[in-house]
């Protein structure tokens, strides 16, 4: 039944599944934000014994140890790959011998390697139908998955990988499943879409990857995904990856692969010991002038912010540069040849503050970084471990600030728990931080331009010829030319904040300092509307409401409104807002500045088989 059931006897006897002390001693681990591997756990296989003295692999074998062909070892020689990461070593050998597995590992342990490889090496390039079908949460992690396929095979002649997602055109993935493809990498929606249409044959489908499914879960995919999987040929091989493993996930594992082996890599968050991690409250309106202040008062080399969505990121931008900074953007609409181009101005030093998505800043590895500043809180606990890695490299120490507002302050202790560590309150600026930062900053950079100027010979000479011209002309001494030109640094702007601080905490009414009301989550608490309710409140900052013409009598449930929109536009489904479900219609929250073509797509969009029918709400 497995993907590959002649291979075991190419595969060597070191690849043979082993037990719990040959891996956590046998490999290590070089991967993104430093985690550490505790230990590996793998099932062992009901077909052959475990061996219980298993001889380690040579160090300097690398990949050639399974028995990839040569074309496949020239591309990961390619891309940098020389040695297995754990997760690799542990489950490439049980899925070169067809088994179904159940991993669990977070994101940058080499997982997409780990299944992606021992599928090409099984793969019939001569078969032009979909061999390979993995199911991803984003249209971003499925364009992620079908590049890193790509650059694996990019030496097997006749090998084609296909992503499809939603927001895409429907036409063209058409086009080029019909062309012949032998890899398909898509979104739950969009792969229902085509299974329904007979544009996506499956008839020859060998394996299946099930890739994050528990961000599949919490996005309300699950039963997509478990639709796919009952229209799935009988004889095939799952396999299943999730960052956790909750109890839904487990039931799909039970009832859907078949004895599969399980590997378990143990990981500690990123070793946060050198980063200072803390956090201030802020609301909405108030947090780009509150951003304003904390760049004033830390004194970083270079800084990166993250932003939840592409709109936000030229938003902060541009009041950046307003104010004198250097910026710089990325996020999922800059060019791959622009996107190196700005690594490298900010490697340089051309530029100081780096505005970016999550999508766009992963892998980020900038020595110069020193404070990395979450604008926006990511609802994910890995992205923030992602996040804060971006500082501290190579030894360094780093600042990590994170801005929440009142009602997203009940997120605190999850990222706490991950990190693993307390994240300390702080308080906006004070104009006294600021003013002292400011004097400080002068001072360094006076010490700095005596102590090593870096004019040419040939300029210092004429900026002494005018010094001492203009001395003799007004008559004036040394330090009052020096105050002049200080003056002159200054553009016209004052060296000092003036008047009282400004006030950060917006009360209500009654005098009261605005706060979260309890439970209350980020669909509203879930619960049902009451008959005939309109929405308690307007959206937040930075957040448009859209209306949808599907309320409780067509049995819309809020997992089934965020799948379908995370599916279409990309969104991660915790950026996705309050959520109101009446009995003819519903109401969500999305971020401000949708593209025109996005917006279109959702307007296309059906939820059980049910036009979407979205509008934009005024007032």
């Amino acid at each position: 039944m497995g993907f590959l059931p002649g291979l075991r006897s190419r595969i060597p006897q070191a690849l043979q599944p082993v037990n719990q002390q040959s891996l956590d001693g046998g490999f290590g681990c070089s991967v993104d934000l430093d985690v550490c591997v505790d230990a590996v756990q793998t099932a062992p296989c009901p077909e052959q014994p475990v061996a219980a003295d298993l001889p380690q692999a040579p160090s300097d074998s690398g990949f050639a140890r399974f028995g990839f062909s040569d074309a496949l070892l020239k591309a990961l020689e390619a891309v940098g790959y020389a040695q297995p990461s754990p997760i690799q070593s542990a489950a490439i050998p049980e899925l070169l011998l067809g088994r179904d597995l159940v991993g669990q590992a977070q994101t940058g342990t080499g997982k997409t390697a780990a299944f992606a490889l021992p599928m090409l090496a099984a793969l019939d390039p001569e078969l032009r139908k979909p061999q390979v079908l993995v199911l991803a949460p984003t249209r971003e992690l499925a364009m992620q998955v079908a590049e890193a396929f790509n650059s694996y095979s990019v030496h097997l002649d006749g090998v084609r990988t296909l992503a499809i997602y939603g927001g895409a055109d429907f036409r063209d993935q058409i086009h080029h499943l019909r062309r012949g493809v032998q890899i398909v990498v898509g979104t739950p929606g969009r792969v229902m879409d085509h299974m329904r249409q007979g544009t996506l044959d499956l008839s020859g489908l060998r394996a299946l990857v099930l890739d994050e499914a528990d961000e599949m879960l919490r996005m309300g995919f699950i039963d997509d995904v478990e639709w796919v999987l009952e229209q799935l040929p009988a004889q095939r091989q799952v396999v299943l990856f999730s960052a956790t493993m909750p109890t839904e996930i487990r039931r799909i594992s039970q009832k859907y692969l078949n004895n599969p082996a399980e590997i378990t890599i143990k990981t500690k968050a990123a070793d946060s010991g050198r980063i200072r991690q803390r956090y201030l409250t802020v609301n909405g309106p108030q947090k780009l002038a509150a951003l304003e202040r904390v760049l004033e008062a830390e004194r970083a080399e270079a800084t990166i912010i993250f932003a939840r969505t592409k709109a936000i990121t030229l938003t902060v931008a541009e009041s950046l540069e307003q104010h004198g900074y250097d910026v710089a953007v990325l996020n999922g609409d800059v060019p791959q040849a622009q996107r190196e181009r700005t690594i490298e101005r900010l490697k340089s030093g051309k530029v100081d503050v780096l505005v970016a998505t999550d999508v766009a800043a992963r892998g980020l590895d900038v020595e110069r970084i020193s404070l990395v500043i979450n604008y926006d809180i990511p609802f994910d606990s890995e992205a923030y471990v992602h996040r804060i890695g971006r500082t501290g490299r190579a030894g360094r120490s780093g600042e990590a600030i994170l801005f929440l507002t009142p009602r997203e302050r009940r997120f605190l202790s999850g990222l706490e728990r991950a990190v693993g560590r307390p994240i300390e309150a702080m308080e906006v600026p004070s104009n006294a931080t600021i003013n002292q930062n400011r004097l400080d900053r002068l001072r360094s950079r006076l010490t700095a331009a005596v102590q090593g100027s870096s004019c040419s010979e040939q300029d210092r000479a004429l900026l002494s010829e005018i010094v001492q011209r203009v001395a003799q002309e007004v008559g004036c001494s040394g330090e009052a030319l020096a105050l002049a030109a200080l003056e002159l640094s200054l553009s016209g702007q004052p060296l000092l904040l003036q008047g009282d601080d400004v006030s950060f905490a917006t009360p209500r009414q009654n005098g009261s300092f605005e706060r979260e009301r309890p439970g209350q989550g980020q669909f509203g608490g879930g619960g049902r509307q009451a008959r005939g309710e309109r929405p308690a409140r307007g959206p937040e900052t930075n957040m448009e409401r859209f209306r949808i013409e599907l309320g409780w009598r067509d049995r819309i449930k809020p997992g089934n409104i965020v799948g379908a929109i995370a599916g279409e536009t990309g969104l991660n489904g915790k950026a996705i807002g309050r959520i109101q479900i009446f009995d003819t219609h519903s109401v969500v929250d999305l971020p401000k500045g949708m593209p025109a073509d996005v917006f279109d797509g959702l307007r296309q969009l059906r939820v059980l088989n049910k036009p979407l029918q979205i509008s934009r709400l005024q007032g």
